[in-house]
């Protein structure tokens, strides 16, 4: 899933690529990609492009009073074609285009979502607010109005809820997914089990450095790519992400996992649990 320095980076490979362009045509092929009726997508049409902006994991692409919105979700993602097919794409539950955007110099793009499972989701609005989701967002914590005060206060009205999923929660914190906060999780070295309000001065700390330290490094280095290659510039970054089996780089011991119904955490025990290992509770009740 593209988090938040994926999304701003591509936020910023597609305002260098769509600015002052303008939007000739869109296809939807996926018909549940579009989530708004009003103004209508032809309304896009003629539009020139402005800019191009992120909030939390949203793309916000400004075109003459109208904001085109994207939430990539779980599989999405967009790929430059610097030259779309003349003929329209059909809508096809086999193929993985959900919506191809035509530029008015031939080139576009086509925003695509892999699997069975259709989260993509497309906005048309004459102001980003007017979106759900986006209306919704807590503070986003690479601006500089995210404190370790702002951060404090968070974990404290989140009271005893578990530190891996409020760090997630789009509306606490806005950007950050389940691979960021397993990665900052374990460069803070706390088990994200940890209630979020029982965290010490020093951890507190600790943790804060390592939200804006792991960020911005990610943004940092995704800065400047395309967008063909920022899939593969995080994964080979990751730590403890998607690395279960192998050796922590921190310490050598091996990462494990804790799976849920539909998603799953990595941690190092040596590093973030005192050396024990976490129990998975969808193995457990296998077991049973």
């Amino acid at each position: 899933m593209p988090e938040l320095p994926e999304v701003e980076a591509l936020a910023l490979d597609l305002k260098g690529r769509l600015t002052d362009r303008a939007i000739v045509k869109i296809h939807v092929a996926a018909f549940s990609a579009l989530k708004t009726f009003d103004p209508p997508l032809s309304a896009l049409e003629g539009t020139m492009v402005d800019d191009v902006t992120r909030h939390g994991k949203y793309l916000d692409v400004h075109a003459s009073g109208l904001h085109l919105v994207l939430h990539l979700a779980r599989a999405g993602w967009i790929r430059w074609r610097d030259e779309v097919p003349t003929i329209p794409p059909k809508p096809s539950n086999k193929n993985p285009l959900a919506v191809r955007v035509v530029l008015d110099n031939g080139a576009g793009l086509d925003i695509t979502e892999a699997g069975t499972k259709k989260s993509l989701a497309m906005y048309v609005v004459r102001r980003p607010d007017d979106v759900p989701g986006l209306a919704s967002l807590g503070p986003d914590p690479m601006t500089d109005a995210f404190t370790i005060e702002v951060l404090a206060d968070i974990l404290q009205r989140e009271g005893r809820k578990q530190i891996k999923g409020v760090l997630r929660h789009q509306g606490t914190i806005a950007g950050i997914g389940n691979a960021y906060s397993d990665e900052l999780l374990h460069a803070a070295k706390l088990s994200p089990f940890k209630p979020a309000n029982s965290l010490t001065d020093a951890e507190l700390q600790t943790l804060y450095a390592a939200i804006r330290d792991v960020l911005g490094d990610a943004v940092a280095r995704s800065s400047g790519l395309a967008m063909s290659e920022l899939k593969g510039e995080k994964k080979s970054h990751l730590n403890v992400h998607a690395q279960t089996g192998k050796p922590c780089p921190v310490c050598g011991d091996i990462v494990r996992e804790v799976s849920f119904a539909d998603s799953s955490l990595q941690y190092c025990p040596t590093c973030q649990t005192n050396g024990k290992p976490l129990a998975d509770r969808r193995m457990s009740k296998l077991l049973k």
